[in-house]
């Protein structure tokens, strides 16, 4: 991005804009930049300039302006409930992905407030009130947010405190921040503590909608608080306001909760708590479908099946470092006579266990276990999310006992190994993303190890994403504990990103279980360990699968494969006996002999998402054949029944992850 250097003392950026040809060449239309970087610091474009300082715009379409836009939308959103609802308590209001949302304390929103919440904001939004920054000390903070209590909170506390606080304060050695909302009259509409930056006006925020509003609570702590949490979107322009809510509506049909229960694969009873699936039998036909996979999958790729308790004493999870690093992801733990026990959240120092349950030679490495390991992680309830957020899950998870020096092998070996994976399963859209220590050394403490190993082992893994060709970006403080690690990033049929697999290089927990082979020299040498989980986790994979698919599972990982239709009762006979042949060589078939009329069973197959509706009628019994119907609606009629079977069997056994249809059917014919 160009840059251009300040010439004058005291302009503002508006000033630069508004009164230079070079700024304007640089800048273009004032109403396209929202902020401004100064000597590489994100500012307000109203904030004084110097003489030498060097500027840079922050474009409204970039990740960043757009995050400010987003961030001004939420204080409008906030400005306009309190207008309606005066006795509603301001929370906190960052922007987040594709939106933000602001936490009121108030009494629960109906989808008419919301509505009358969005009309006044666009009235605000109408009238271009400034954003107008000023710099307060702490007493007068405090008098001026005397009646918000989260906001005192926040200034007593120093701010800056909830990581998802986009609108946090900073007291104590940097500046606090009262951002005013300013009429054309030179009048305050109102105010809120903020450190922002913001855009100039309202009227920059031109594509703004609210989406919902949901339970939350203050800092996220279920104990704190309980608070409306009213979540919006604000764009560039209108076009992309349009595609985002399309985007919207696309998912909402696609939602993998709705999909469960239309097509019968999963529910979460009542009677067994929040965040616990149970599959039904034909989500069961998938899940084995996926089992069955990845355990070949695992065989193939030389490693070995184990199997470990659900349960184990406490003091295993010290020794590993979960305890206490990962408590808040644990269970409580359960007493026995005095002695703690643990439900797992993790396999690994279960695996620790047998690696060292004897010696072993160098001869032996790679070691690679692997199981199928339910582990239970204490989520919050607010943060559960159908499948893809629950509080017991099914890992296929693995670790990879090596020498440092085969360390960048195996994990190359491994990326293969998960891409082919995701490619088989139709997710072929993916990235890396590398995930390391917080090395600013704001949360070093969040991870164990020297510098020394943690650099060692980020520079392989960087090593390895590079070498692999695929975008790599960098997470900087989302590395584990104990340990950098590799995420692959998957896009779905409408280009959503999901986190599925990861590979964890480890240093630390092969030295606190005191892990170690004999070397080819005859010392004893520790291993590195190499996590990694292939779906990640069963459940969340399930649900992105429900999604990508939008339910409509390819043939060979659909529930029913096949589905007969008589057009009459009198031809049941003859279709099962067509439906025979095709069971007997392994495809998945039902029959539909319900009293429905025949139009009404295939709307019904239809909704069912059956990749085959094989139809039967009197010409057909006559001639020895069968008629298909496709998902698309497409059909073929009349063809020789050891025919049909035969496509079948071949389009199933071939795994494709398309849909069949009537023109693929007969161009394969050709």
């Amino acid at each position: 991005m160009s840059t251009i250097t300040i010439q004058r003392e005291g302009q503002t950026t508006e000033q630069v804009i508004e009164t230079t040809t070079a700024g304007l060449d640089l800048f273009g239309d004032d109403r396209s930049i929202v902020a401004m970087h100064v000597n590489g610091e994100t500012q307000d474009l109203q904030r004084t300039l110097h003489e030498g300082d060097v500027v840079e715009p922050v474009l409204m379409t970039s990740d960043e302006g757009l995050s400010i836009v987003r961030h001004s939308a939420g204080h409008v959103t906030a400005q306009a409930l309190q207008s309606i609802f005066v006795e509603a308590k301001l929370g906190i209001g960052p922007p987040i992905s594709d939106g933000f949302y602001y936490d009121f304390q108030c009494e629960p929103l109906t989808p008419e407030d919301l509505k009358a919440v969005e009309k006044k904001a666009t009235q605000i939004i109408k009238e271009k009130q400034r954003f107008v920054r000023r710099v307060v000390s702490e007493a007068e903070a405090l008098e001026a947010e005397k009646d918000e209590p989260f906001k005192l909170e926040l200034i007593q506390d120093k701010g800056g405190s909830n990581d998802e606080d986009g609108s946090s304060v900073e007291v104590g050695g940097a500046e606090l921040t009262i951002y005013d909302n300013v009429r054309r009259d030179g009048s305050v509409a109102w105010y809120d503590l903020c450190r922002g930056p913001h855009v100039p006006h309202t009227g920059y925020i031109n594509a703004f909608a609210l989406t919902k509003s949901s339970a939350a609570y203050w800092r996220g702590d279920q104990a704190k608080a309980h608070l409306q949490r009213v979540y919006g979107t604000a764009w560039a322009s209108r076009e992309d306001l349009k595609a985002y809510q399309e985007r919207l509506a696309e998912a909402a049909k696609r939602d993998h909760r709705k999909l469960g229960a239309e097509l019968d694969l999963f529910s979460f009873p009542e009677t067994l708590g929040a965040g616990l699936p149970v599959f039904h039998p034909k989500g069961g036909v998938i899940i084995r479908e996926m089992e069955d996979y990845v355990r070949q999958a695992h065989v193939d790729n030389g490693f070995v099946y184990v199997k470990t308790p659900h349960i184990s004493k406490e003091d295993l999870f010290f020794t590993s470092g979960h305890l206490p690093y990962y408590a808040d992801g644990m269970f409580p733990a359960m007493d026995d006579n005095g002695t703690a026990y643990r439900l797992k959240a993790m396999n690994c120092p279960m695996h620790n266990e047998i690696f060292r349950s004897r010696g072993r030679s160098y001869r032996e490495l790679p070691l690679r276990l692997f199981e199928f390991g339910t582990v239970y992680r204490n989520e919050k309830s607010g943060v559960l999310q159908g499948l893809t957020r629950v509080r017991t899950i099914s890992q296929d998870d693995s670790h990879s006992y090596v020498t440092p020096e085969q360390a960048p092998e195996e994990i190359k070996h491994l990326l293969q190994f998960i891409l082919k994976l995701l490619r088989d399963f139709g997710l072929d859209d993916f990235y890396l993303e590398l995930s390391t220590r917080d090395e600013d050394g704001k949360k070093k403490d969040k991870f164990i190890g020297s510098d020394e190993q943690w650099a060692t082992a980020t520079e392989v893994l960087r090593q390895c994403a590079e070498e692999s060709g695929l975008e790599c970006v960098p997470d900087p403080g989302g590395a584990a504990f104990y340990g950098p690690k590799i995420s692959i990033q998957a896009k779905d049929a409408i280009g959503r990103t999901w986190q599925m697999s990861t590979i964890q290089y480890d240093f630390n927990q092969p030295e606190r279980f005191g892990l170690q082979f004999t070397a080819s020299d005859g010392s004893h040498q520790q291993p590195v360990m190499i996590h990694s989980a292939k779906f990640g986790s069963i459940e969340r994979f399930f649900g992105v699968l429900v999604e990508h698919y939008a339910g409509a599972f390819p043939a060979w990982l659909s529930p029913v494969q096949v589905i007969g239709i008589p057009v009459a009762g009198e031809f049941n006979e003859y279709l099962a006996e067509v439906l025979s042949q095709l069971e007997k060589r392994g495809v998945r078939v039902e029959m539909d002999t319900s009293d429905d009329r025949f139009p009404k069973k295939i709307r019904n197959a239809t909704k069912q998402k059956v990749p085959f509706m094989l139809i039967a009628g009197g010409e057909d019994r006559e001639a020895g054949a069968v008629s298909f119907r496709y998902r698309d609606g497409s059909q073929r009629n009349g063809l020789p029944v050891a025919e049909a079977v035969d496509q079948i069997v071949e389009w199933v056994e071939s795994r494709r992850n398309d849909s069949p249809s009537a023109a693929e059917a007969e161009e394969s014919q050709a």
